[in-house]
């Protein structure tokens, strides 16, 4: 896909965002529309994977979704990309449904390799499926994502420790770093402190994407991070980007992290988000 193709992509699966979280009046529009690019880049020009879906992996890059409340973009991309039904979008968080409100792979949801939700455990099961494939001989990659405010789990933090101690270097782990959370700024609800400096002293090589919603600057970063791999460390990838972008009322504020938009607002929002692709 050409950047324009990404940009249209990008801008439907926002639409699916909305829709999806103001029908059932419910869900995380906030980091689901701050990511909207990176999965949307990840899945249509970086990740090697084969369809049909199948759960062994093999021969193949692999993605965990950790901070799983950011579930209405992970399935608007999966479902744009071809792994199930676009209309069955229109299911989300409804009883019964595959898609619930955080990530699990009952009934064989295509795409999704793990329960996700409880913050804080993607990144060890990035590891272990990032050592099985160097024992099965598998050059592929392991790719993570994971909420910044998720980094104030303490098995992160181990998890970090033991890749970069083990040289775990088959594996790149991304960190939303939008700087909010559901309590406000992750700065006043618990500091990070210097990110790129935590990550170097565990061990791992940092690729900073300053402009984290600009296609071309996550490309290119995602390529920067990707060549790194096999050099003896894991890499990390902090990429800046700004919660609820693409809907004005929605940025520059942790208020949208968990709430969805009323009739009113979810107009508001569409109409800034043209139709591109087609609605489901």
């Amino acid at each position: 896909m050409n950047i324009e193709q990404l940009t249209n992509l990008t801008t439907q699966v926002r639409r699916d965002i909305l829709r999806m979280v103001h029908k059932v009046n419910s869900g995380h529009p906030g980091g689901s529309l701050g990511c909207a690019e990176f999965l949307v880049c990840l899945y249509n020009e970086v990740l090697d994977f084969q369809l049909p879906f199948t759960m062994e992996g093999k021969d193949e890059d692999l993605f965990f979704l950790s901070n799983g409340h950011i579930s209405p973009v992970f399935y608007s991309v999966l479902a744009r990309r071809g792994f199930f039904p676009v209309s069955e979008l229109s299911t989300f968080r409804l009883l019964n449904s595959r898609l619930q409100g955080h990530p699990t792979p009952h009934e064989g949801l295509e795409g999704v390799r793990i329960a996700s939700g409880s913050l804080g455990q993607g990144l060890s099961v990035a590891i272990g499926a990032a050592l099985s494939k160097k024992l099965n001989g598998d050059s592929h990659l392991v790719y993570t994502l994971h909420g910044d405010g998720e980094l104030q789990e303490g098995q992160i933090w181990e998890a970090a420790m033991y890749a970069g101690g083990k040289g775990v270097d088959n594996l790149i782990a991304t960190v939303d770093y939008n700087q909010k959370q559901i309590d406000g700024p992750t700065d006043k609800v618990l500091p990070l402190g210097n990110l790129k400096a935590k990550w170097e002293a565990f061990g791992w090589q940092v690729v900073e994407i300053e402009k984290g919603n600009d296609i071309a600057a996550i490309l290119k970063g995602l390529s920067e991070a990707k060549a790194l791999t096999g050099k003896g460390k894991p890499v990390c990838i902090l990429l800046h980007t700004e919660m609820g972008n693409g809907v004005d009322f929605m940025m520059g504020t942790h208020a949208w992290h968990g709430k969805a938009p009323n009739d009113e607002q979810l107009a508001q929002a569409l109409a800034q988000n043209p139709e591109t692709l087609g609605d489901y």
